[in-house]
C-alpha cells in the first residue's frame, strides 16, 4: 500500500518508519526542509530504540522523505496526518496544524484517499476534518477520514508500534475499515513478528493485538480518555506518597501491593517528581476542556494537574530542607529527560526543578546520556553540562536523580560518596534502596519513604552563662 504521512516529529517519523518496515511505501512529509535534507541524509531526528535501524533499513528503498506535500498525496492511497496539535493558553488543543493539512490535502486530491487521523485530538475532530474538505472543493465521495490514534510511548514507540496492545480505527465506510485492516495485517496475522529481521517482541507484548473498529467519535474518546488515566495514576500514587512520608510508610511497598491487584496493575504506578512530555500534560488539559465544552465539569482532572504541580513543589522543598540553604550550593542533577529512554525535555519536571533551584541561585551541574543538546537549546550556559554522571558530582553539595535512566540506577556508590563535598543524595525517582544508600554512607532522601541519615551534623553547643 502506498501511505503518505504528514509531519516528520515523533509520531510522524515512528509511524513512516514502521509502516516501511510492515513492507508499505512511505513518503514521510513535513514543511520544514532542514528537517527532510536531515532525514534524507539518513540520520535520525529523535532518540528512539531501534528507529536508526528501520530508519537505515528502508530509507531510500520503501521511505521516502519530502516537502512536496501534493505529489506525495497524488501518489498514496492512505494520507496520515501526524501534525502537531499543541495545547493553546486556554489549555484546548491548537488544530490549526490539522486544518491546514487538511486544507493542503484537499487542493492536491486528485483520486480517492484514506485520510487517517493520528494525531491526538478533541473528540469530532474527524467531522470537522469532512467538512473542511468538502468546503475547500471535494464531494464526500471522493475520501473517506477514519481516526487511528497511536499509543506510543517515548522510548518504546518502535516496539509499541509494532506490538500494539491494541489496534483503535474509527470510521463510517467498509471500504476504509477494509483498507485499514489491510494497512495492519502483518500486526493482526503475526507474520511480521515472525520473519527474518523482525524486530524483537517486548517480553509482555500481546500474541494478538486487540483490533476495535469504532465510529471516529468513539477512537477519538479512546485516546484522550487513555492518556487521563494513566496520568491520574501517576498523580494518584504521588497523592499516596505524601501521606507515606508523613506516616514513616514505604511507597514502594505500597506500590507493589496496590500494583499486584491485576485490577491495577504495576504500570504507570511509581512514585517521583511528576509526569511531563509532550502528551499528559497537553492531553489532560485538552480533555478538560473538551469536558467543559459537552456541560461538564471534569473536577477530576484539575486534581491530577494540582497534584502534579505539587509533587514538583514539594520534591523542591525536599532539595532546601535536605540543603538548609541552596543558594551558592553546587548540584549535581542526573537527568534531564522527561523520562528515560528518550532525549525529549518538553514539560520535563528535571527542567523545571533546575529552573527552581537557579532562580535560587544555586549551581547546577547536568548529565543526561541523550537530552544534553535538547537542554542547551532551552537552559543555554545557565548550568554546567557534565561529560558522564560522576563528572557531574565531583565536589557537589548533593546529587539529585531526575530521570529513571538504568545507568542512574547502578551508580557505583562508594566512588560517588567520595566525590562528593557532602553525602546527600536526593532521589526523585527512588532507585535506590535505604540499604544500598546506608551501607554507602550516604544521607538518602527520595519519595514516600523515611530518609536514610547516616552522616548527622555535630551539635551545636549554646553558650549558656551561669546565673550566680
Amino acid at each position: 500500500m502506498r501511505v503518505a504521512v504528514l509531519g516528520c516529529g515523533y509520531v510522524g517519523l515512528v509511524a513512516a518508519a514502521c509502516l516501511a518496515e510492515l513492507g508499505h511505501d512511505v513518503i514521510c512529509v513535513d514543511t520544514d526542509r532542514e528537517k527532510v535534507e536531515f532525514l534524507d541524509r539518513g540520520e535520525s531526528l529523535i532518540h528512539e530504540e531501534y528507529l536508526p535501524e528501520i530508519l537505515a533499513r528502508h530509507h531510500g528503498k520503501r521511505l521516502f522523505f519530502s516537502w512536496d506535500l501534493k505529489e506525495a498525496v497524488h501518489q498514496s492511497l492512505v494520507v496520515i496526518i501526524a501534525v502537531g496539535t499543541p495545547a493553546n493558553e486556554s489549555g484546548d488543543a491548537d488544530l490549526s496544524y490539522v486544518e491546514t493539512a487538511t486544507r493542503e490535502i484537499a487542493i492536491a486530491l486528485n483520486s480517492h484517499k484514506i485520510i487517517v487521523e493520528k494525531s491526538t485530538v478533541p473528540v469530532q475532530t474527524s467531522a470537522w476534518i469532512q467538512r473542511s474538505m468538502v468546503l475547500n472543493g471535494c464531494s464526500a465521495s471522493d475520501f473517506d477520514v477514519v481516526s487511528n490514534p497511536e499509543f506510543l510511548r517515548e522510548g518504546t514507540a518502535v516496539t509499541d508500534f509494532l506490538y500494539p496492545d491494541r489496534i483503535i480505527v474509527g470510521s463510517r465506510s467498509e471500504r476504509a475499515a477494509t483498507l485499514m485492516r489491510q494497512l495492519y495485517s502483518k500486526l493482526m496475522d503475526g507474520s511480521y513478528s515472525a520473519q527474518a529481521g523482525a524486530i524483537p517482541a517486548p517480553t509482555d507484548a500481546a500474541s494478538v493485538p486487540l483490533y476495535l473498529d469504532t465510529s471516529p467519535e468513539t477512537s477519538e474518546l479512546i485516546k484522550h480518555a487513555s492518556n487521563a488515566f494513566l496520568a491520574m495514576k501517576i498523580s494518584f500514587i504521588n497523592a499516596v506518597s505524601v501521606i507515606a512520608e508523613a506516616t514513616g510508610a514505604d511507597i514502594e511497598d505500597v506500590r507493589v501491593g496496590i500494583g499486584s491487584d491485576k485490577r491495577i496493575g504495576h504500570r504507570f504506578l511509581r512514585a517521583g517528581i511528576g509526569y511531563g512530555g509532550s502528551c499528559f500534560p497537553k492531553d489532560v488539559s485538552a480533555f478538560q476542556a473538551i469536558a467543559a465544552s459537552c456541560g461538564t465539569d471534569f473536577k477530576l482532572l484539575q486534581e491530577v494537574r494540582q497534584v502534579n504541580e505539587d509533587q514538583l513543589t514539594r520534591f523542591v522543598a525536599m532539595v532546601r530542607k535536605a540543603l538548609w540553604n541552596v543558594k551558592g550550593k553546587k548540584v549535581a542533577v542526573l537527568g534531564l529527560a522527561f523520562k528515560s529512554d528518550t532525549d525529549d525535555v518538553r514539560e520535563s519536571p528535571a527542567i523545571k526543578v533546575i529552573r527552581e533551584l537557579l532562580e535560587q541561585e544555586c549551581q547546577i551541574c547536568a548529565y543526561d546520556p541523550a537530552a544534553m543538546e535538547r537542554t542547551r537549546a532551552l537552559l543555554k550556559d545557565s548550568i554546567i553540562y557534565a561529560a558522564d554522571p560522576y563528572s557531574a558530582m565531583n565536589d557537589a553539595d548533593a546529587l539529585l536523580i531526575l530521570t529513571e535512566w538504568k545507568e542512574f540506577s547502578a551508580l557505583d556508590l562508594t566512588r560517588v560518596r567520595g566525590l562528593m563535598k557532602y553525602p546527600i543524595v536526593i532521589d526523585g525517582r527512588n532507585l535506590y534502596s535505604a540499604e544500598q544508600m546506608r551501607e554507602a554512607g550516604l544521607n538518602y532522601y527520595s519519595i514516600g519513604r523515611p530518609p536514610v541519615e547516616v552522616v548527622h551534623p555535630l551539635p551545636v553547643r549554646a553558650n549558656v552563662a551561669k546565673i550566680s
